[in-house]
């Protein structure tokens, strides 16, 4: 797909149905991999008349095989963090441009302008590995929001002190990304109350510290920091976009991302609502899988937000999320 058509997606008012049935027949026709799970699971696809009908690709083959659309051209290659894993999920981005636009647009629809904030990322374990697709985020958004005090900190918890004392004293609205064990090591080390910046975990604990449901990692944040919510972001290197949530753990989607849920005896009956697996479409993975069967477990509700509540038996602990809600 060319970038016109991807970017087609990031304005308002499409017709998701009708997209994401035009992504499927090209991915079928274009992605060796799609086409062969596809087939073997003898599905027409010219019959489809709802996203949910749409096949999902496992999760997995992102680990054994190379998804990609159209040639074996791309700008990048994201790849996941390796936590307990004997294989790496290795995404090939074509066009670097729709993946920053799908996380700018993102942004900007859950809060507003990026040049209104301050953006100080606490990732210490992604910015010791190569070709993290959270790390490349938090940068753009970090040279967006063009703030001296903006930037990455690996373990400097008092200099982040010192600059987020800067920072409330100046009034400025600021987002603190960080990995949960770094942010539950700094607010344990350095309490602060904060009231113009907001706390984002990103999940993962990477066996750094004992597993915490997110509730228990949200109430220890809430009273180092003094505030009311912690925000959680949602993504994975398999996609191009993220879902946010800004309280108790309940993810919103932009409007070219949807999550659905499966059963998980039955991995082809999936529903728009309801328990169990989460199937999401990415309709910004244009040019490799935009429908991902994933291996996390939890609840779609009747607007659309989802929630997280672990994963499946026998996957592989997904650095970028809590274990359990």
């Amino acid at each position: 797909m060319n970038f016109s058509f991807v970017n087609k997606i990031f304005q308002g008012n499409i017709d998701f149905n009708s997209v994401a049935k035009e992504l499927c027949m090209y991915q079928y026709n274009q992605n060796e991999t799609y086409k062969n799970w596809l087939d073997q699971l003898h599905i027409n696809i010219h019959k489809i008349t709802a996203p949910e009908q749409i096949p999902f690709l496992p999760i997995s083959f992102f680990k054994t095989h190379k998804i990609l659309c159209d040639d074996d051209k791309y700008d990048v290659l994201f790849e996941s963090s390796g936590t307990m894993q004997t294989f790496k999920s290795r995404h090939y981005v074509k066009n670097i441009n729709v993946y920053v636009k799908s996380f700018t647009e993102g942004f900007a629809h859950f809060y507003g302008d990026i040049r209104d904030w301050c953006i100080i990322g606490l990732l210490p374990s992604y910015l010791q590995q190569k070709n993290s697709s959270l790390i490349k985020m938090v940068d753009e958004l970090i040279k967006l929001g063009n703030y001296k005090q903006s930037g990455f900190y690996l373990d400097e918890y008092e200099k982040l002190h010192i600059v987020l004392q800067q920072l409330e004293d100046q009034k400025q609205k600021t987002l603190l990304i960080g990995v949960t064990y770094a942010l539950l090591d700094f607010a344990e080390q350095f309490p602060i109350q904060l009231r113009s910046t907001t706390i984002m975990e990103t999940g993962g604990m990477k066996g750094r510290r004992k597993e915490l449901t997110r509730n228990e990692v949200h109430a220890l944040l809430k009273k180092q920091f003094n505030v009311k919510h912690i925000h959680s972001e949602y993504g994975m290197t398999e996609l191009l976009s993220q879902a946010y949530s800004k309280a108790n753990g309940k993810f919103y989607c932009p409007q070219w991302m949807r999550v659905f849920v499966r059963d998980e005896d039955d991995p082809l009956l999936v529903k728009r609502k309801g328990k169990g697996a989460l199937n999401i479409i990415d309709l910004a993975n244009a040019n490799s899988c935009a429908f991902i069967a994933t291996d996390d477990v939890g609840e779609v509700y009747d607007d659309g937000s989802f929630s997280v509540a672990g994963r499946l038996d026998g996957s592989d602990i997904r650095g970028c999320s809590l274990m359990v809600v």
